[in-house]
């Protein structure tokens, strides 16, 4: 059974070269980001997150809201396993997809069929498994011959393409989202659109950080508020919303 929990995280980060800025600077920069914990003359300790509690279980999905610089995507990359808390207990069970960047892992030297297999162990697919979802990517990414070519030849259209149709094909138990993913032109993003519905609902858990108060709304029972690194509040609905993905 999916699940993700975190007891009393905390994530410092430290600033190196940043002594020599001016208070002024330094307060401006608290101002919407994270609490600075410590300065020395050549170190800013920046404590990014602090007292994090969460448990999220099968069924869930999350969103996390607040300003710029709330602590969202740093969150996000927590859960990611990206950071590791400095303070804390971080904890997780289920296969974990991170949309934060879908082109991360992949070899531009190398071709689309090769890229397909990478990035698919990357996201902890089987060899096996990718081999029999090959056929299927390559007929959504709708690169043809491409595929035989290295990634460096591509478009950067081509390239999200190529990723999109990757990282969605494996499933996901847990998926992390910084914002709703969209990509390609006008003849791509209506069926990319539909994968991304589909891929969403068969998650067991998904996180999701947006501004966008109706994917908050209309996707997610749980809506986590964060503040300068802090939670402010965790509201929960009774049940979960997770049928309604497919009619977003």
């Amino acid at each position: 059974m999916a699940h993700l929990h975190l007891k009393d995280c905390s994530l410092h980060l430290p600033v190196y070269g940043a002594g020599n800025r001016s208070l002024k600077q330094m307060v401006l920069s608290a101002a919407t980001g994270g609490r600075i914990a410590s300065t020395s003359r050549h170190i800013t300790v920046v404590e990014a997150l602090r007292n994090i509690n969460l448990n999220i279980v099968a069924g869930d999905r999350v969103g996390l809201v607040g300003h710029n610089g709330a602590g969202k995507t740093t969150l996000l990359r927590m859960l990611a396993g990206i950071y590791e808390p400095t303070l804390g207990a971080y904890s997780h069970t289920g296969r974990i997809t991170s949309l934060l960047d879908v082109t991360l892992g992949l070899d531009y030297e190398a071709t689309g069929y090769e890229n397909i297999l990478l990035r698919g162990l990357i996201l902890g697919a089987t060899k096996a498994e990718m081999k029999r979802l090959t056929p299927q990517i390559a007929e959504f990414s709708e690169l043809g011959d491409y595929l035989s070519m290295p990634v460096r030849t591509y478009s950067s259209g081509m390239v999200l393409r190529l990723a999109f149709s990757i990282v969605t094909s494996v499933p996901a138990d847990i998926l992390l989202m910084d914002e709703w993913l969209s990509v390609g032109d006008a003849s791509f993003i209506a069926k990319a659109e539909e994968r991304m519905k589909t891929f969403v609902g068969q998650a067991s858990i998904m996180v999701v950080a947006s501004h966008n108060p109706k994917i908050i709304d209309e996707l997610c029972n749980v809506t986590v508020t964060l503040e300068h690194g802090e939670i402010r509040s965790v509201e929960r609905l009774d049940a979960p919303r997770a049928s309604q993905v497919a009619a977003y």
